[in-house]
């Protein structure tokens, strides 16, 4: 693998590490099997890259594309909580009629951001480090302090709660605690950073498209099962780091697959890679059970 296809890779599973959060948050915490991100995370591109080309400056921007995930992953909470639709249904009406309010904001299909001011824009010019490392480098401290304040949330008082809510809401009502309630703020904090991903992405490539969140349930998913499977961390700042090395290890074999021309793998059979490396993700805590219980 060349190096250029290792640290586009290593950039990649950093993005994608903070889905891998917002999955986490909402399909392991909150038990709610949610495709919005299919929507935030274009929505979080879209919106940073229309408010960057009206003028705006990238964290600016960059809060607006946050919000517009939160609000995103709150109308699917709503749907599901207030108005009684399955999980899995509102988050699928949401997550279509983003694609349609993604191009409203953009007023087209896609937007350049190239020659625009964003938030790697100031470490061009830095005369020790080539950019791309720069980018990785912002791309990282921005995914730890992500990770340390969902972790540092998630042992609050607020965050038991929300734990609670989604382990068992039946106990959670009985102790007082409103689960609805947790359930509206659980989602929008998830499609929040999911949003905030899209954000990153735009920037650090160029460009918002409306058709850049297709898959990503899928990525982030991988992310989170990947992490379990493999990495077993323990607690929840554990699990969180666990779905980080995941997305990276995710993204390094992905890129070492394409790279690799023996195994006669081209980009379209990514889907296929993705699939195979999930389903091995899946079947390998029952195979390791099964040879345990097999031996005398």
């Amino acid at each position: 693998m060349s190096l250029f296809s290792f640290l586009g890779a290593i950039e990649l599973g950093l993005i994608y590490g903070l889905v891998g959060l917002a999955v986490y948050l909402s399909f392991r915490v909150l038990n709610f099997p949610d495709l919005t991100v299919d929507g935030s995370f274009p929505l979080g591109a879209s919106v940073c890259a229309a408010a960057i080309v009206g003028g705006l400056d990238p964290v600016t921007a960059t809060v607006m594309a946050v919000l517009a995930g939160a609000l995103a992953g709150w109308i699917t909470a709503v749907l599901a909580v207030r108005f009684g639709i399955l999980h899995l249904l509102a988050s699928i009406l949401v997550m279509i009629a983003l694609f349609s309010i993604n191009i409203r904001i953009m007023g087209r299909p896609n937007v350049a951001l190239l020659g625009q001011t964003t938030l790697f824009t100031p470490f061009e010019s830095l005369s020790f480090l080539a950019f791309d490392q720069a980018r990785i480098l912002v791309e990282l401290a921005l995914l730890v302090v992500v990770t340390l304040a969902l972790s540092r949330y998630l042992h609050s008082d607020q965050g038991l709660a929300l734990r609670a809510s989604g382990a068992n809401p039946r106990m959670a009502r009985a102790q007082g605690i409103d689960t609805d309630r947790q359930v509206l703020g659980g989602m929008a904090l998830s499609n929040a950073i999911c949003a905030l991903a899209g954000a990153l992405f735009a920037q650090a490539n160029g460009f918002a498209d409306v058709t850049m969140g297709l898959g990503t349930i899928v990525v982030g998913l991988a992310a989170v099962i990947v992490g379990e499977t493999l990495f077993r961390l323990k607690g929840i700042l554990g699990a969180l780091v666990a779905c980080v090395l995941g997305s990276l290890l995710y993204r390094l074999v992905i890129a070492f697959a394409l790279d690799v021309q023996v195994l006669g793998i081209e980009a379209s059979d990514l889907n296929l890679v993705t699939a195979l490396l999930v389903g091995f993700a899946l079947l390998a805590p029952k195979l390791r059970a099964r040879r345990r219980r097999a031996r005398p």
